[in-house]
């Protein structure tokens, strides 16, 4: 072998082992842009927020857990974080996405409206990282998936503060208890939600080198199908 090669290779086996002695950063990070970098973040945080949400709702909404398989909320965030890749439940029929948000507001749904929703809601955000744990140089994120994600939260939020059962009570209590707004909470944290994917999708396009097309709805009340 040539030396020059030699003294390259040698070289590569020294920085890897001095980056790899570092307690602040992984070999793995060797294979990420920054953006990559940048991205790992928003999937970490978007997640959280998630199980943020989740646990508050069943705060509000104990009665929930006794419609499902969940015996406590515990149990139901280790149901869902440990779940790999695509979120699909047998006591949701399977559906996913959109399509478990919307048993959310199913009259006929008799199963549990806080998981149906974190599920629908957190399968929707890991379809928009193509349903990866973290990101890697190379790996690509579609735009206008992550625009169109943010959409449907923003729809989310909408509906549960104005559709209504038979009744006239939310199908999930949030901000509003008995007629009288006392929880904005659940305003923030879908705000974040959605300020990270609008984000996420400014990078992807900039990155991508393309504009981002805005999804347009005419109905607030209608989730949009995410892009294939």
């Amino acid at each position: 072998m040539p030396r020059h090669r030699v003294l390259g290779l040698l070289s590569i086996l020294w920085l890897l082992l001095t980056i790899g002695g570092c307690s602040n950063y992984e070999l793995k990070n060797l294979a990420k842009s920054d953006i990559n970098l940048v991205t790992d973040e928003f999937i970490a945080e978007t997640r959280s927020l998630v199980r943020e949400l989740l646990t508050k709702l069943y705060r509000r909404n104990p009665d929930q857990l006794r419609h499902g398989y969940g015996t406590t909320v515990e149990d139901r965030l280790v149901q869902i974080q440990a779940r790999p890749g695509a979120l699909s439940f047998r006591e949701l029929q399977g559906r996913q996405e959109i399509e478990a948000l919307e048993l959310v507001f199913d009259p006929r749904f008799e199963g549990d409206r806080v998981f149906a929703l974190a599920v629908g809601l957190g399968g929707m955000l890991r379809r928009a990282y193509g349903y990866e744990d973290e990101a890697f140089m190379f790996d690509t994120l579609d735009p206008a998936v992550l625009e169109t994600s943010a959409r449907n939260t923003e729809i989310l939020l909408w509906r549960l503060k104005n559709n209504r059962q038979a009744d006239g009570t939310p199908f999930l209590i949030t901000h509003e208890y008995q007629g009288v707004v006392d929880n904005l909470s659940f305003e923030r944290l879908f705000g974040k939600l959605i300020a990270l994917q609008d984000m996420m999708a400014r990078i992807a396009g900039d990155a991508d080198n393309r504009r981002v097309t805005k999804a347009v709805h005419t109905a607030t009340s209608v989730f949009i199908p995410l892009p294939l």
